[in-house]
């Protein structure tokens, strides 16, 4: 059974930026209003650049190894499975992370519209997990063309917040100086939460390099509809913000839950509320959406790699989609959901997505090729990529370091229990050629530990050549 190529580059295009416009929007401007103030709107444009960064780099990464599976597939082949492992691993975890922050601030902004007790928010966080999470078991297809309407969807309600804030400002323009005076009210010792925090919103542009075997042409797809997506994300981030930030003070966003709603009642009344309530439930749903698509292909594509349990690799008979991936996940999701703070959840999933984007950057330096003259850059980017890694990881909580690094550290035994190169029979002859399983037979007795001084020599080669 193989997975259908059915993602066209508008529907790519759309899951990363239905991957990445979601609940950040949405719920992150309160949080480091509190953090930093009106400075905030600068820390978005810096974040707005270290996504362009990692987006290249995950766009050129794709061009060389177009597979299904992402990062777990750039970084393997660069390396060996090992590495491979633990950046399927780590991402994993951040991603499984993120899923329940979409739940969560979807209960958050349904709020605005009726009360909700304990259990019927945990109700209502079931069913907004159950009902995605069908969805994508039915159809990979249905799964893509129900994102694209749900991107239109939710983006038209941020255009109208920016209309209505630009015409706002026109007819009161001293408003923008108050709210902007002082800039920098809180000083910038939070800055790097923040920087974290913000980062958050711009990931889901590697969502799109996870279902490769479900693109049409993804050496050229996957590249274009990154930094298609990444480029309308940030163009839209830094204008709703500009909007939120100018006609709204800052201590009043960092005292809301819904900081898009209060902007909107400011510049639209109550009918604009909302509405701009409607487009957030929407939004976060499909971002939620993008992210189910994702995660269920890279713990499917790690799975088939004999790498993680057999059951993540089960394929639904009729509609060939991982459903057993997908259930299992929407089952951790629902449980983090009840039981999960946003900020900590964020802040958490941020340290593990660092991780291995750090690896996919080192990655990079093994796999380009100076033949490929086309992709400008490729030289100094994932270099860059890397100090960017460093500096997120260094800037989450010591809570986050060490409980990270003692999760990221655990998939080691998880590794060495799957790690026998076995073939996973019933999927050989479909996902795995002869030649690919005999070259890696041959690099079975190649331990991981021994693998990282390879891995150091090869970087040196590299460095040493372009010297």
């Amino acid at each position: 059974m193989n997975l259908k190529r059915e993602l066209s580059f508008f529907d790519l295009t759309n899951i990363i930026i239905g991957s990445i416009v979601g609940a950040d929007i949405y719920i992150v401007s309160s949080v480091t209003a509190g953090l930093v103030g009106p400075f905030a709107i600068f820390v978005w444009v810096i974040a707005g650049l270290f996504a362009i960064v990692l987006a290249l780099v995950f766009a050129y990464s794709s061009y060389y190894v177009p597979k299904v599976g992402g990062p777990f597939a750039f970084v393997s082949k660069a390396f060996d499975n090992f590495y491979g492992f633990l950046t399927g691993w780590s991402m994993w975890i951040a991603e499984m992370m993120a899923l329940p922050v979409f739940a969560i601030a979807f209960v958050q902004y349904l709020h605005y519209f009726i009360q909700l007790d304990f259990w019927q928010e945990v109700m209502i966080k079931g069913l907004f997990l159950f009902g995605l999470t069908s969805v994508n078991i039915i159809s990979v297809k249905v799964a893509g063309k129900l994102n694209d309407v749900l991107t239109i969807v939710k983006l038209a309600p941020l255009v109208l917040l920016i209309i209505s804030g630009v015409i706002f400002f026109v007819i009161h323009p001293e408003v923008i100086q108050e709210n902007y005076v002082p800039l920098i009210p809180l000083g910038l010792d939070n800055f790097g939460t923040a920087l974290v925090l913000i980062f958050w919103a711009y990931v889901g542009f590697e969502m799109g390099t996870l279902p490769a075997s479900e693109v049409k042409d993804p050496r050229k797809t996957i590249p274009k509809a990154i930094i298609t997506g990444i480029l309308v994300v940030i163009a839209f981030y830094l204008v709703t913000n500009f909007v939120l930030f100018g006609v709204s003070n800052w201590t009043d966003l960092a005292k809301t839950q819904t900081p898009l709603v209060l902007a909107s009642t400011i510049t639209l009344g109550s009918v604009g509320a909302i509405i701009i309530g409607i487009g957030a439930l929407v939004s976060v749903s499909g971002s939620n959406e993008s992210g189910t698509i994702g995660v269920s292909r890279l713990s499917y594509a790690m799975s088939i790699k004999g790498l993680f349990p057999k059951i993540f690799s089960k394929t639904h008979t009729k509609y060939k989609t991982p459903y057993m991936a997908l259930i299992i996940q929407g089952v951790i999701a629902f449980s983090l959901s009840i039981y999960g703070g946003i900020t900590n959840l964020i802040s958490f999933s941020v340290f593990n997505l660092a991780f291995a984007f750090l690896l996919v950057c080192l990655s990079l330096v093994v796999l380009k090729k100076e033949s490929e003259h086309k992709l400008h850059g490729q030289n100094i980017l994932p270099w860059i990529g890397v100090g960017i890694c460093i500096y997120l990881l260094y800037s989450t909580s010591s809570l986050d370091k060490i409980v990270g690094s003692i999760v990221i550290l655990a998939g080691i035994p998880l590794y060495i229990f799957f790690s026998p190169k076995v073939d996973i029979h019933h999927l050989k002859e479909s996902f795995l050629s002869e030649e690919a399983i005999f070259a890696r037979r041959l690099e079975s007795h190649e331990k991981f530990l021994a693998n990282f001084v390879k891995l150091c020599h090869r970087l040196y080669k590299k460095t040493k050549r372009k010297q």
